[in-house]
């Protein structure tokens, strides 16, 4: 291999928006960290990740991000009636 032309790897920990974290390994990091078995590492932030995707749970879990349900009820003035 040739070097000095491959990324840096970093231990992370990867963590969804229904709270599961996993630790592994990137090239991206953060400034923000967590605690993870005792240890803190860099946390990135994901929306959805294998272990809370309805494909994967077989659940039909609904996660919101960006607000996108309540703008579209505002804009179209749903709900009120």
């Amino acid at each position: 291999m040739k070097k000095d032309i491959h990324p840096e790897f970093h231990v992370v920990v990867f963590e969804d928006m229904a709270g599961n974290k996993f630790l592994t390994r990137s090239t991206k990091t953060s400034k923000d960290t967590t605690t993870y078995e005792g240890v803190e590492y860099p946390v990135i932030k994901i929306a959805v990740s294998s272990a809370s995707h309805p494909f994967y749970t077989g659940e039909q879990r609904f996660v919101d991000t960006a607000g996108r349900v309540d703008k579209f009820n505002k804009k179209f003035n749903l709900g009120k009636k």
